[in-house]
């Protein structure tokens, strides 16, 4: 018969087919003991049994034994109702796995007098494993929690003792060492808000790389340098060596592989007991003009136990609750880790065995550069006045409620010579606006009576141009993707991360004020040349002004003097004096090309002590001292080169 309507194609009993025999769920017909009556085709697609395959089989064969018990005890309490729903059970599949089904059941006695139920089942496989997931994320964020709460307390309550401690200090040097305490306190405070920040950016896609020049031995060695007092205090060795080939200048973000490798010694310093601590750099393969830079940091250390090792990058995690106790940290360490490789198109992985050590090995591809794409820090001091010069007299409106936060800020802009005029909250600040005059608005975004959220829309929204135009800086304690949107939504023009570096506050300032470059510039190189360490008028003599033969003396220092250091320091390490003699001995008459005089006094004290192996002890101090003075002085030379000498 043909299908004219709606009520045809229920009175046709169709709506049979399209919902039973092809529906999704599968339908079981049983009997009160269990008898499979009928099933619907959808036990193939889901369970892989056969269409008809099960009739005739009871249900409770293909019930996971280890639940059949309190499955039956359901199915008994179902037979007593007339609608049962949500009875949870794991059937067996073809292929002897067990899934997840739950099912909804009507009792046929209920309806046609019959002793049945009719089982509408769904597969939950995948909401339990999710829920499971979950749960299993959930208890690691609540160990996250419960070590975070300690982690923040325990330099909290540091500081608050050594606060009062100082208050009751009669000596300096008392009084010093509760500053260093506090100090100490406050570090370890930021490894935590880094780390919590750090990962929040990387989630939040916002992480951008720079792309500048480094080298691989200056990168490490400034890192290795940051933990020779750890490894020493340990009687642990710290060894690493640079394949020629990976030792070039190269291009990519230097700052962010710091962060990866302090990760990951810092990691190795804290774990192992006794023994080595070993870093080896090589080229992997280069492909055009990309090279893949494979760093190995092994070390001898505890270990990971193998049933851990699979969820050692997993966010909030440690290979076990009692590393926290023992050594502290957030568990987000190796997670921010991988981000970055990641990030970076590298790849990283690990090895390790239990009380013998452990190895991790990661590779980042970078380009390659040159000489001349190599970035030369500026000394803090130099900085320091850099920043006096270039933001003297800049009208700063600072708001914040936070105290401390003010006191902090308003002494940094104070030292730049800004002027500054502070505010306890939004209100207050709107209205020293409508009345004053200001450059630029710092802005701390959680505080009472008028957040920075109301104020930034009341200026950009109620105060006339130009003071609706001024630039504002949020000063916000929660740098992720969500508050930064919100920010800049209300009207914002940029961000600074609390707590935040002097660095950092001039850096996001000058964005926005206008700051003359070529001022600043001409002040660094008018600071540059009263602080110089080299001075070529000997070599200009020698070369009798012949510039290319000046570049090359300069070049030939600039490449082999940092290869010369690392072996002295090498000699040094080892104890190795009658090297250390030979080695700086051949130092001297570079040292004395370039005119840096401050190194020949070294250079001699070192040659004298090494020599005849007394003061032997102050060696390894003169060295590093050596050393500092040739890393600035290379930075001076490139800059000569760069200059044509001039």
């Amino acid at each position: 018969m043909a299908i004219k309507s709606l009520l045809d194609y229920v009175n046709q009993g169709l709506f049979y087919k399209a919902v039973v025999e092809d529906g999704s769920d599968i339908i079981f017909i049983v009997d009160y003991k269990g008898n499979i009556l009928y099933h619907n085709p959808s036990v193939e697609d889901t369970l892989g049994h056969a269409p008809d395959s099960l009739i005739g089989k009871n249900f409770f064969d293909y019930i996971k034994p280890s639940t059949l018990k309190s499955f039956k005890s359901e199915f008994k309490k179902s037979i007593s109702k007339p609608y049962d729903e949500s009875i949870e059970f794991r059937f067996l599949c073809k292929d002897n796995s067990f899934r997840y089904l739950e099912f909804n059941s009507i009792n046929l006695k209920h309806k046609g007098g019959v002793e049945g139920l009719i089982l509408d089942c769904r597969d939950i496989t995948q909401r339990k494993k999710d829920a499971e997931e979950l749960l299993r994320a959930q208890k690691a964020k609540e160990q996250f929690l419960a070590n975070m709460s300690h982690e923040i307390r325990t330099p909290i309550n540091g500081i608050s003792g050594m606060v009062n401690l100082i208050s009751e200090a009669n000596s300096e040097k008392d009084k010093k060492q509760y500053l260093n305490a506090i100090k100490n306190s406050t570090e370890s405070l930021k490894v935590i808000i880094n780390d919590i920040l750090d990962l929040s950016v990387i989630e939040s896609g916002k992480l951008k790389f720079e792309k500048i020049g480094f080298n691989i031995r200056y990168q490490l060695g400034a890192v290795l340098d940051t933990f020779l007092y750890q490894s020493k205090e340990k009687g642990i060795e710290l060894n690493y060596s640079i394949e020629p080939e990976a030792d070039q200048v190269l291009l990519g973000d230097p700052a962010r592989l710091n962060q990866i490798l302090i990760n990951l010694i810092s990691n190795a310093v804290k774990f192992t007991h006794v023994g080595e601590i070993r870093i080896d750099v090589n080229l992997l393969k280069k492909k055009n003009n990309i090279k893949y830079i494979q760093f190995r940091i092994s070390d001898t250390g505890v270990g990971i136990p193998a049933e851990k090792i699979h969820h050692i990058f997993d966010s909030f995690t440690q290979a076990d609750a009692s590393v926290t106790r023992r050594y502290g940290g957030t568990g987000l360490g190796l997670t921010i880790v991988k981000e970055l490789i990641e990030l970076q198109k590298g790849t990283i992985q690990v090895e390790s065995q239990e009380n013998q050590g452990t190895i991790f090995t990661f590779m980042i591809p970078y380009e390659e550069g040159d000489t001349a794409d190599l970035v030369h820090p500026k000394s803090s001091k130099k900085f320091s006045e850099t920043l006096k010069h270039s933001l003297k007299d800049l009208r700063v409106l600072l708001i914040e409620d936070n105290d401390i936060n003010r006191l902090y800020a308003i002494n940094i802009l104070k030292k730049w010579n800004c002027i500054v005029d502070g505010a306890e909250n939004g209100f207050i600040g709107v209205e020293k606006l409508k009345s004053g005059e200001y450059d630029i608005i710092l802005m701390d975004v959680q505080m009472p009576i008028m957040d920075g959220y109301e104020a930034t829309r009341t200026i950009r929204k109620m105060l006339e141009t130009p003071k609706n135009k001024i630039p504002i800086i949020a000063l916000t304690a929660n740098a992720i993707k969500g508050d930064i949107d919100k920010c800049k939504a209300v009207g914002m023009n940029d961000y600074l991360s609390k707590p935040f570096h002097p660095e950092a506050l001039f850096k996001v300032i000058t964005k926005y004020i206008g700051v003359e470059k070529k001022s600043v510039e001409s002040y660094i190189k008018e600071q540059a040349q009263q602080t110089k360490l080299t001075n070529l008028d000997y070599l200009r003599s020698v070369c009798d002004g012949d510039l290319n033969f000046m570049n090359d003396m300069v070049q030939t220092f600039i490449t082999n003097t940092p290869v010369a250091i690392n072996e002295l320091q090498k000699a040094s390490d080892k104890s190795d004096w009658d090297q250390v003699s030979k080695l700086v001995h051949k130092l001297k008459p570079s040292i004395t090309f370039v005119g840096l005089e401050k190194a020949r006094t070294i250079v001699k004290k070192i040659e004298e002590s090494s020599k005849e192996n007394t003061g032997t002890d102050q060696i390894p101090g003169k060295v590093n001292e050596l050393s500092s003075l040739v890393q600035k002085a290379l930075s001076e030379l490139r800059i000569a080169m760069e200059n044509k000498f001039k």
